[in-house]
């Protein structure tokens, strides 16, 4: 049911990677490969019915999906399946109990069955109905994947339509004069028109392309996270942490492209398997699911992300609306790694990658089938793969290298601020690792609450106290308004607000 409450909007994709779409004359429903178009678009309207999770869909006639009781076929056992206006005291035949099936959905009607995407040859092909499956070959029929439409994509899409409709309506001319032989007919927008299709263009071109544009011709990758943490493959071929060694093998991820699209990519470890969006819970009770390395006998949708362009990094989208999200905090949330959606303000960055790419393409994967030209005489040929380069230093005069240093000082002059090493403490303010570095972040300020506030957006914990521990008898004080001037680098433990030793501290009065 989580799939259908992310948003209001969703296409449905059967098992022949066809979507569910409402036929223009407002009553059939079918299955086509096209994806955009109001037609593949669906409202969902929850039901509250008990414990059963049902759901309405509405379709861009403002028409229910509706579970009859007609025979598609007489003699056949399927139902058909319309668009059908609400119908009072009838309700319920609008009404979709839904089940899930790993990453699928099953949609079960009023009758008690479900809404099936058929195969076959005619009038069954592209066809659907209510049904049971009653073979283990048409088991699938009634699997369902649901897909979540942003916003700009349903703009994109009405602009598509409504430019169409046009065209179809009164945009074709005949040219009494044609300039060649091949231009009988030609377009002729109006400003209004053309208007819209430059705002398509940029629309498709900024929203789905530009994602993209971070692989291209990329072989193998790093991500590095907001947390200055690689997405890493660990040693047992399953799990997926972060890590800071950026130079390890377990760093680099192979990039396939998925042909029927282009916007989707699958990720490989160097352990050939697939980064992977499974549905197991992170932590019971939490909204984060594991991402794990899996090789599937069937290429899924849960191993398929798509590039989205957020400024200089990307967002890596599940095909269900997650984001693969690289975690902070205190374990086990610490260096894990889920797909989730950012519910505060503090996590919105941990969303975001940096892609690194390590390993190119000379040539396009996607025009790597067309024939190339023959090398010339007495060339070798160009290897379809290569490293990705790494520029000679350049050699300088004495003149430019002393500007250089003088350049250098400075910034380094500019770049005023101090390192901050910091552990998390337990519950009762033991800190386990605190002979060890710990992690560390750059502040340029001077004022306590201003760190407190960095360490908050850092960790993604709320509430924290900054404490700094005494030399004389170790125990652990809050840090007042300053920090302590001319230090470089200072140390600090940061307490949870309802561990014991903050209750301590709140006791004698220190808080």
């Amino acid at each position: 049911m989580e799939l259908f409450t992310k948003t209001n909007v969703v296409r449905l994709r059967s098992h022949l990677d066809k979507y569910l779409v409402a036929d223009a004359d407002g009553s059939q429903v079918r299955q086509s490969r096209k994806a955009s178009g109001r037609g593949a678009r669906w409202t969902v309207e929850e039901i509250t019915d008990g414990e059963s999770k049902k759901v309405r869909l509405r379709s861009y006639h403002g028409r229910y999906l509706t579970a009859t009781e007609a025979p598609f076929l007489f003699g056949m056992t399927g139902k058909k399946v319309l668009q059908r206006d609400f119908e009072p005291g009838a309700d319920f035949k609008h009404d979709w109990e839904v089940t899930r099936d790993g990453f699928q959905v099953k949609l079960m009607s009023w009758s008690g069955k479900f809404l099936r995407a058929n195969g076959g040859t005619p009038p069954w092909r592209s066809s659907v109905t209510v049904d049971e499956p009653h073979s283990s070959a048409t088991k699938d029929w009634v699997l369902w994947d649901v897909e979540t439409v942003e916003a700009v994509e349903e703009l994109v899409d009405d602009l598509c339509d409504s430019t169409v409709s046009s065209v179809a309506s009164d945009d074709f001319s005949v040219d009494s004069e044609p300039a060649s032989p091949m231009s009988v007919f030609s377009l002729k927008s109006p400003p209004a028109r053309r208007n819209s299709n430059l705002m398509l263009q940029a629309i498709t071109s900024n929203k789905f392309r530009n994602g993209m544009d971070f692989f291209h011709r990329a072989k193998a990758v790093r991500l590095r996270s907001h947390h200055d943490k690689y997405l890493l493959a660990e040693d047992d071929e399953e799990s997926v942490t972060q890590g800071r060694n950026g130079s390890s093998k377990s760093a680099r991820w192979l990039v396939e492209y998925v042909p029927e699209y282009d916007n989707i990519i699958r990720l490989k470890s160097c352990y050939g398997k697939y980064l992977t969006a499974s549905n197991i819970n992170f932590l019971l009770g939490m909204t984060g699911h594991k991402v794990l390395q899996t090789l599937p006998q069937r290429l899924d949708s849960s191993v398929e992300w798509e590039p989205i362009k957020d400024g200089g990094r990307v967002r890596l989208k599940t095909r269900y609306g997650n984001f693969l999200r690289a975690n902070g905090g205190v374990p086990p949330w610490r260096n894990s790694v889920t797909h989730d959606i950012p519910h505060r303000t503090a996590t919105q960055d941990w969303i975001l990658w940096d892609v690194e790419v390590v390993e190119i393409y000379v040539n396009s994967p996607a025009n790597s089938s067309k024939p190339s030209a023959p090398p010339l005489p007495g060339s070798d040929p160009v290897p379809v793969l290569a490293s990705a380069p790494v520029p000679p230093p350049p050699s300088l005069s004495a003149s430019f290298t002393r500007q250089q240093s003088n350049e250098l000082n400075g910034l380094s002059q500019k770049m005023e601020g101090r390192i901050i090493y910091y552990n998390i403490a337990e519950e009762n303010g033991e800190v386990l690792d605190e002979g060890s570095q710990g992690y560390s972040l750059i502040f340029k300020g001077n004022g306590v609450e201003e760190l407190t506030r960095k360490f908050e957006e850092e960790t993604g914990l709320e509430g924290i106290i900054v404490c700094n521990r005494s030399p004389l008898n170790g125990r652990l004080y809050p840090l007042r308004l300053q920090l302590p001037p001319n230090t470089v680098t200072m140390r600090v433990v940061l307490v949870l607000p309802m561990s014991n030793v903050a209750r301590d501290l709140e006791a004698e009065g220190l808080l």
